[in-house]
């Protein structure tokens, strides 16, 4: 049976701020990506969250963003590799401590927002991620966007001894490059749950994703992401969970099925 990983970034809430709808989404994946601080979240709900995952049998990934609360971590930063690095373990760090105390492994690491988007095929920044990743814990799962820029990441964490996923994201859209579209392009964000089962599936199965002008692009894909703040993302990966074991396809956490 082929295997699939669901994810949805988690634990945006901070202060007296609610973002997201942890509690319901979380009964349909097997992983989530909670925020670390930086750009949502903060230590009282990153200790809820990790609860609430282990709960409901799922995975834990850190979700380290810019420090930039303001902007959601979507506005791009000028940052030094040595900073990035700092940053990265910083967050990792804190969120792994809550691990510890409720007994949780953490899975994996993803960059979240900018910091994941300018990764993408930059040989520099992605030394600087993964390298912040090894240092902390080499059993730890490096998080990636799937695509053209598979080699260069699979290069570098078989250099830094780390093992590594590649997700796709059924709810975005794509450009004809393999990059998610912009934010403010019309139609970029999809919150239709039959779009986007019917998109996941096609990732899952033959591991292709049809970009805005209807090109085809063919990539390695081992987990699924819903974004946390998409409105219909209960609806979405509700769905999305239920058309893939419809189909025979396992969804089950990375670390079950990513090896060295």
């Amino acid at each position: 049976m082929k295997n699939i990983d669901l994810n949805c970034d988690m634990g945006e809430s901070f202060g007296a701020y609610t973002l997201g709808m942890d509690a319901e989404a979380i009964r349909h994946i097997t992983s989530a990506n909670i925020a670390c601080g930086f750009h949502a979240g903060d230590a009282r709900v990153m200790y809820e969250t990790v609860r609430l995952a282990k709960g409901n049998g799922v995975a834990v990934g850190a979700h380290p963003g810019y420090p930039d609360l303001a902007g959601f971590g979507r506005r791009r930063m000028d940052c030094t590799p040595e900073e990035i690095r700092d940053y990265v373990m910083y967050q990792v760090g804190a969120l792994r401590a809550f691990c510890d105390a409720h007994d949780v492994a953490l899975q994996h690491v993803k960059p979240h927002g900018s910091l994941y988007n300018e990764s993408v095929g930059n040989e520099a920044l992605l030394r600087s991620l993964i390298g912040a990743v090894a240092r902390i814990d080499r059993g730890l799962i490096y998080l990636a966007l799937g695509g053209a820029q598979a080699p260069l990441v699979k290069r570098i964490a078989a250099e830094a001894g780390i093992r590594v996923a590649f997700e796709a994201f059924p709810d975005r859209a794509y450009t004809p490059d393999g990059k998610l579209a912009p934010r403010s392009m019309p139609g970029a964000v999809i919150e239709d749950p039959e779009e986007a089962s019917a998109r996941a599936l096609l990732m899952a199965q033959e591991g292709k994703v049809i970009a805005t002008d209807g090109t085809v692009l063919d990539m390695e894909i081992h987990t699924l992401c819903v974004h946390g703040d998409n409105p219909a993302a209960v609806a979405l990966v509700k769905r999305i969970r239920s058309v893939l074991e419809r189909d025979g396809i396992g969804v089950a956490p990375l670390g079950t099925f990513i090896g060295p």
